[in-house]
């Protein structure tokens, strides 16, 4: 049985509950992209490889912005990086205006990459803001604590997009881009309102969570007594990166079209797909507090590999197009999905000391995968939607091997260990 170790402490309470906030807000951008990708096929007339341009621009900010988000984080402080982010984020959401405006998907994809730049500075940021919050021991319970939070936006942006984009049938161009325009607008508000009151936070001095550890057992806690290295000679972080790009990889494609499947599969409206894509992300929350859970007692890396193995299984039933059968397969992806991402990345900044901030930049910018597979799936989906899902096979085989064995941080032990 794993040690029991000290969640956080008291001091950092405040801010350790606003940067959990910040997890939720950037699950409902992301999601909302996910009902835009079904929105603009109907309104737009774009096709589905064309819709997943929609995550090509979201996530290919994270591929741009990310070294430079943990640049000015390493520069300015967490604090400051934060704000950066919010803002980039509400200017993306505020540029929905004249896009709609312009019935230009092209101008759409612009917003969206500005808004992603203020998403992967958000994330560069908040993974090791929340690994500092307390002990690096308990690092992975905290981001996987934070990422459950996350998954209670990703239920709430498909449940606003739905609500307010796919509702009914028929849309003309610019009653649909009215309603994106307005919901985007009131988005962009109230990110700008929480960027002033995270302004007024005061920020406690935090320690470095994966700086080198003395006296105590250096193989149970894996610290890293290696001086001189450089980042890329820290092998575990590196196959991190590798396996972040293949997991966002995996998840971008699949919750791109999971209305898709629902409409074409199971024969639903895009309305009841939509709503149906709430439950999805419902199964992500209820993995993540399984996950937090069930790591107390089992190694993070283990689960991470037994539910990679099991997402395979999944994504096989899924692809055959059997009816229900294959739909629940479809929603339980997302559960055994759920974990993946925070223990990825927390297994990666392990023992990374003044390496990481620029591991997390870099960690986030796997997260790449997400812009460049739906646009894969989508080929594959205009002809057969259930076949699709044959792809993300390869993504999870990666991420078997990144927690089965490439996760394990190689260190020197000095004299006295030895």
């Amino acid at each position: 049985m794993k040690e029991n170790v000290t969640f956080t402490e008291k001091k950092y309470l405040i801010t350790l509950t606003f940067v959990t906030s910040l997890f939720m807000f950037w699950g409902i951008a992301i999601t909302m992209g996910d009902v835009l990708n079904k929105h603009f096929q109907t309104v737009l007339n774009v096709s589905k490889a064309d819709s997943g341009l929609v995550q090509f621009s979201i996530f290919g900010a994270y591929f741009i912005m990310s070294i430079p988000a943990g640049l000015f984080m390493k520069k300015f402080g967490y604090k400051n990086g934060v704000l950066l982010g919010l803002v980039l984020f509400a200017l993306g959401s505020l540029l929905f205006v004249p896009a709609a405006n312009a019935v230009s998907f092209g101008f759409f994809r612009v917003a969206l990459f500005i808004l992603g730049c203020g998403l992967a500075t958000l994330e560069t940021v908040a993974h090791p803001f929340m690994a500092s919050l307390g002990d690096q021991r308990s690092s992975e319970r905290r981001v996987n604590f934070a990422q459950a939070f996350n998954a209670v936006g990703t239920m709430i942006g498909p449940a606003i997009g739905t609500y307010f984009l796919l509702r009914g049938t028929g849309i003309l161009p610019d009653e649909g881009l009215d309603s994106v325009k307005n919901l985007y607008t009131v988005m962009g508000i109230v990110i700008l309102l929480i960027a002033v009151c995270f302004s007024f936070v005061k920020i406690p001095s935090l320690g470095n969570p994966h700086a080198r550890v003395d006296n105590i057992d250096a193989a149970a806690v894996n610290v890293n007594l290696t001086p001189g290295k450089n980042l890329f000679q820290h092998r575990h972080f590196v196959w991190a990166v590798v396996a972040q790009f293949f997991n966002v990889a995996a998840q971008g494609g699949t919750w791109a079209f999971f209305i898709n499947y629902g409409h074409d599969v199971m024969g639903f409206s895009s309305e009841k797909a939509g709503s149906y894509l709430v439950l999805f992300m419902g199964m992500m929350l209820l993995g993540r507090f399984v996950g937090t859970f069930l790591m107390k007692f089992v190694a993070s890396n283990k689960l991470l590999s037994v539910y990679a193995l099991l997402n395979i299984l999944m994504c096989v039933v899924v692809a055959q197009g059997w009816g229900w059968v294959s739909f629940i397969a479809l929603l339980c992806i997302n559960f055994f999905f759920s974990i993946m991402f925070p223990t990825i990345f927390s297994l990666g900044l392990k023992n990374l000391g003044e390496h990481t901030q620029q591991a997390s930049s870099f960690i986030s910018m796997g997260v790449v995968g997400g812009a460049v597979f739906p646009f894969l799936m989508g080929l594959v989906a205009d002809t057969d939607i259930a076949a699709a899902f044959y792809l993300p096979i390869v993504c999870y085989i990666i991420i078997f091997l990144f927690g089965a064995k490439l996760y394990k941080v190689q260190h020197t032990l000095p004299p006295n260990h030895r």
